[in-house]
């Protein structure tokens, strides 16, 4: 594979690559809003991936990993061979969020599991529908492939205690990706608690997206991180939002800046504020 792909792929590339061999399209999508707009329209040929199903292995108490722990490895394969995806496969990924809602978890997973070519649709939907290209209201019907089989996720991760300690040595910087007014605890429209983790920065995610909706470019990007992060060592870097799937795409911005892949906390929010940990506000 072309291990110097870039994560991010513009609507017109998708365009030109259409029908080749191995190219396949997904849908990331959460809940059952998105597979009725996915059944009303998607681009011809994806297939849809639901967050909370395929994507997440969710418990019935999200004090145990957040609302969107990630599923084993192992259950991740059959996910993949489930959607047509073999270790040969160049996937696209898109949402109607410019990634912001699973597009960016589900890139974060391929990449984590070791697959390389795999890119996030910038733009999302309404952008590839701008720039022409065939949608469709038809079922897709996945093409069966060869299996691909997940051992371990690859990409660094911190847990709980991790964060816990992190926030009380003040040795690593703690990104959270939120809107402002959820980090300073004015509201919190999905979690039990308001407010953020005590040392952790706000760098909301909708940074990294033009006035247009698509992602910056790299080297602005580029420059936005490294004044964030200063010297910090990547390992020492750890990024949340919500469940960890808001999260995504800021790694991914960083990682279509050419910057190192930080550290994810999956559980973020919504397993730091049921644990009983302290919680800061302002």
């Amino acid at each position: 594979m072309n291990t110097n792909i870039s994560p991010i792929i513009q609507p017109e590339e998708l365009l030109e690559l259409r029908g080749t061999k191995d190219m396949v399209i997904v849908n990331a999508g959460n809940g059952k809003d998105a597979k009725n707009s996915y059944d009303k329209k998607h681009l011809k040929g994806a297939i849809f991936a639901d967050l909370n199903t395929q994507l997440s292995d969710i418990k019935e108490d999200a004090s145990n990993g957040g609302r969107h722990p990630l599923p084993v490895p192992e259950k991740f394969s059959r996910t993949l061979t489930t959607l047509g995806i073999s270790p040969e496969s160049h996937v696209v990924i898109y949402d109607d969020k410019n990634g912001a809602n699973a597009a960016a978890r589900f890139w974060w997973m391929m990449r984590s599991a070791g697959h390389e070519k795999v890119q996030v649709l910038n733009g999302g939907f309404q952008a590839a529908e701008k720039a022409g290209f065939p949608m469709s209201s038809q079922q897709e019907t996945a093409t069966k492939n060869n299996p691909c089989n997940i051992e371990q996720w690859q990409w660094p991760l911190a847990d709980l205690d991790e964060v816990e300690r992190a926030s009380q040595n003040g040795e690593q910087l703690i990104i959270d990706v939120r809107d402002n007014d959820r980090y300073l605890g004015i509201r919190e429209p999905i979690d039990l608690i308001a407010g953020h983790i005590p040392g952790a920065i706000n760098v909301p995610f909708h940074n990294n997206l033009d006035e247009e909706g698509r992602f910056k470019p790299p080297s602005e990007l580029k420059t936005y991180y490294e004044n964030i992060s200063g010297n910090t060592s990547p390992d020492h870097i750890i990024v949340h939002c919500g469940s960890g799937v808001t999260a995504c795409h800021t790694i991914l911005a960083m990682a279509y800046a050419g910057l190192p892949v930080p550290k994810l906390y999956t559980g973020s929010w919504s397993e730091w504020s049921r644990n009983n940990k302290t919680i800061k506000t302002g």
